[in-house]
């Protein structure tokens, strides 16, 4: 547990927890915790247990950081235990952000198109399927060129682009396309982001908080804005929350503020799908002038060197979001406490 001098410290009874599996990406945060001074701790999802039968709140807030890529780093154990832990904390009563019903959004990219549906909001013309077997005709009711994704995938794995019926056939064949973990998988129209841009949105507390627009090369899938070392202007970013020997990708990023309908959007989205901190991507398609949503995601790393492309600290204001948000549930379960008992000896007289 950290230690401190912050005059914030003793205003929390019980630690928040940093729920998280990955070695890297948090370190920022991290970092302004400690700064704080304020009770906190890290959990880590690799190798967890607890007691079904506990009742006490062993914290005052959980920050649910569990990625839906750790499959990839021999911890695809962790992603459907983080369901069933997270909705233990919340039957008994502990804060928890980013939780249960987020990260079921965050492993299910099929339950994002349903949202963006109901919403009524675009988004690429996709069918989700569950056999190899359904690929072609999937593919072949949405045209090419397709993409197919894992439904729980993340950092871009596993996503493959096909330009004709005789490429996706030949996958079919040599048993080559992956489902994921939950042998699910989108087939999804594949488009060409207008100018090589892709924008990006990142709420905090559910609410707009910066937005940036990331220009690709075109090589990768994987657009997390933590590994982007350069900006549009040619300096060079320092990254903060990746690995020291993570490859340099090539994309440069700019901070963008989105039209107001735009940002009105990502609230609804992150809204419905119970998400409080995280990003939302978003392009215009070169070849049909479509504006779509294409990605939601409930763990969402800030871009590079941040105070230089944005302006601010985001680490900071996230902190100082997790703190607020545990005084303010320990001072509500305190009051519903005293409530509690003072009806109970109410009734004794």
């Amino acid at each position: 547990m950290s230690s401190g001098t912050n005059k914030k410290r003793h205003e929390l009874q019980r630690p928040i927890a940093i729920y998280y599996e990955h070695p890297d990406w948090f370190r920022p945060l991290f970092e302004r915790l400690d700064e704080s001074g304020i009770a906190w701790k890290k959990i880590d999802a690799g190798n967890h247990q607890y007691d079904a039968e506990s009742a006490e709140e062993e914290f005052s807030l959980l920050f649910n950081r569990m990625s839906p890529s750790a499959w990839q780093r021999g911890l695809g154990h962790c992603i459907f235990y983080t369901l069933n832990y997270l909705a233990h904390l919340e039957a008994q009563g502990v804060r928890v952000v980013n939780g249960y019903r987020g990260f079921a959004h965050e492993i299910s990219k099929a339950q994002q198109l349903t949202n963006l549906e109901k919403l009524g909001l675009p988004y690429p013309k996709a069918r989700v399927i569950n056999h190899v077997s359904q690929a072609l005709n999937a593919a072949e009711a949405i045209g090419y060129p397709v993409v197919i994704k894992p439904n729980i995938g993340g950092s871009g794995a596993g996503i493959e682009k096909f330009l004709s019926a005789d490429e996706l056939r030949r996958a079919v064949e040599e048993n080559r396309l992956y489902f994921g973990i939950d042998s699910t998988a989108l087939v999804q129209e594949a488009f060409t982001p207008r100018d090589g841009v892709i924008t990006r949105i990142e709420v905090l507390g559910g609410k707009y908080l910066y937005g940036i627009k990331i220009h690709t090369t075109g090589e990768s899938f994987n657009l997390c804005p933590a590994d982007i070392c350069q900006s549009t202007k040619g300096e060079e970013l320092t990254r903060i929350a990746c690995p020291a020997d993570a490859p340099r990708t090539g994309m440069t990023v700019e901070g963008y503020k989105p039209p107001a309908q735009v940002i009105d959007d990502a609230e609804r989205i992150m809204a419905l799908a119970g998400v409080e901190v995280g990003g939302i991507e978003y392009v215009t398609d070169d070849r049909t002038g479509r504006q779509l949503y294409y990605d939601v995601n409930a763990l969402s790393n800030f871009v590079a060197d941040p105070v230089r492309v944005i302006g601010f600290d985001p680490y900071a204001r996230l902190s100082e979001f997790l703190i607020e948000e545990a005084i303010r549930h320990e001072a509500t379960r305190q009051e519903a406490g005293h409530e509690e008992k003072r009806i109970v000896s109410g009734a004794r007289r």
